[in-house]
């Protein structure tokens, strides 16, 4: 071998051994959390498409009703339920990684039995609306088997609408306890805080969130009679009482702007489009030949309806992230106008990014695909523009 050969094998060699200890020996790994989230996703995507894209998933819905002699009734609830929970459980084992991890980290503090109860409660609750969602669906494809979409479309709208109002009063109270702030100078403040923005709230709860995390948070959820401003128990023991305040505040943006009753409604019309475009993809003949239906209004093809809802989710993430984005933006300037305390806003998101272990600044490609909040990076810069814009 001449010369030169020796040099390009050497240079191989060299740059395999160069690989090699670079992938050993360099900590690429970030806190694991996060990747288990996106291994999880992936893989619950493959899953979707084998138990949709085959006959795989319709032969499951057919073994789910077969003790009930394979009544329509028996595939549509038993069977579907059955889909679900099969994707769910090949899931788990990253839902217990990330467990593991924030337990690591200090973040989670339920440890592993309040962890299986919570994972219980959740398998419950969904079993429950999915059981109501699946027979409604499948009774108006059996009464109006050509116009099944269009009343299905009304259906999935109607029942987002509800779930607004009865979530927060039937769901919320099964993973958390509510109780009333108690009186003191800080719900004072906050109270009137909300009367002087126009916004009329009740009470602010606050959730005993400590028993399973140690973050930091707050929400506003519900319509009408049930809207509610929640704060965790950490919250009122970890920040200030301006921060405390900047949060709320937040809060108080989304009801004040109606955030709740708009998210409800471009959720409903986006599960109305979803039963429409369900029902024109879903007809497609080669479709339907891969997953072993003849039709996709049958209970067997309800796996083949979850395999295009879980692409379509996937691809329209990146959307609903930008308009999540948008209004907790708008949240934003609303807390800094109202309290005019661009100082507590800034050390309360410094506090909510270290107490939760959050990246102030993601990699871009992962924020834009799935960010639900700006950075931390860019809310502390609003923070200063408005300090700046105000003379502060």
């Amino acid at each position: 071998m001449s010369p030169r050969g020796w040099a390009v094998l050497t240079l191989a060699g060299l740059g395999v051994a160069l690989v090699v200890a670079a992938l050993v020996l360099i900590p690429w790994q970030r806190p694991p959390a996060p990747r288990a989230g996106w291994a999880a996703l992936g893989v619950g995507l493959l899953v979707a498409l084998a138990l949709g894209l085959t006959p795989l998933g319709s032969r499951l819905v057919e073994l789910a009703g077969r003790p009930f002699g394979g009544h329509w009734i028996a595939q549509a609830i038993l069977g579907g339920l059955a889909v679900v929970l099969v994707a769910d459980l090949v899931t788990l084992p990253f839902s217990a990684w990330r467990h593991s991890v924030l337990t690591r980290y200090g973040l989670a503090t339920n440890g592993w039995g309040g962890w299986a109860v919570d994972l219980l409660k959740s398998y419950a609750v969904s079993a429950v609306i999915g059981a109501v969602a699946l027979l409604g669906f499948y009774t108006v494809v059996r009464l109006a088997p050509r116009w099944w979409w269009a009343f299905g479309a009304a259906g999935a709208a109607t029942l987002v609408a509800l779930l607004s109002f009865v979530l927060p009063v039937l769901v919320e109270p099964v993973f958390n306890r509510f109780r009333p702030m108690e009186p003191s100078p800080l719900r004072s403040q906050l109270m009137e805080l909300a009367e002087r923005d126009g916004v009329p709230v009740r009470d602010v709860l606050v959730a005993d969130a400590s028993r399973r995390t140690r973050a930091v948070n707050a929400y506003v959820s519900g319509l009408g009679p049930t809207r509610r401003v929640v704060v965790y128990d950490n919250l009122l023991r970890e920040a200030t009482p301006a921060e405390v305040t900047a949060v709320v505040a937040h809060e108080l943006g989304h009801a004040r702007d109606r955030d709740v009753p708009v998210g409800t409604l471009t959720g409903a019309l986006g599960a109305a489009a979803a039963v429409v475009a369900l029902y024109l993809i879903g007809s497609w003949p080669p479709l339907l030949r891969l997953a072993g239906v003849d039709s996709v209004a049958q209970p067997r093809a309800f796996p083949l309806l979850l395999a295009l809802v879980t692409v379509a989710g996937l691809v329209f993430a990146p959307v609903q992230a930008l308009m999540s984005r948008r209004v907790e933006a708008r949240a934003d300037a609303h807390a800094l106008a109202l309290t005019g305390d661009p100082a507590a806003f800034e050390s309360m998101q410094r506090r909510l990014s270290a107490v939760n272990l959050s990246d102030p600044d993601p990699p871009r490609w992962e924020y834009l695909y799935s960010a639900s909040h700006p950075s931390t990076v860019e809310r502390i810069a609003a923070a200063r523009a408005y300090a700046r814009k105000v003379g502060r």
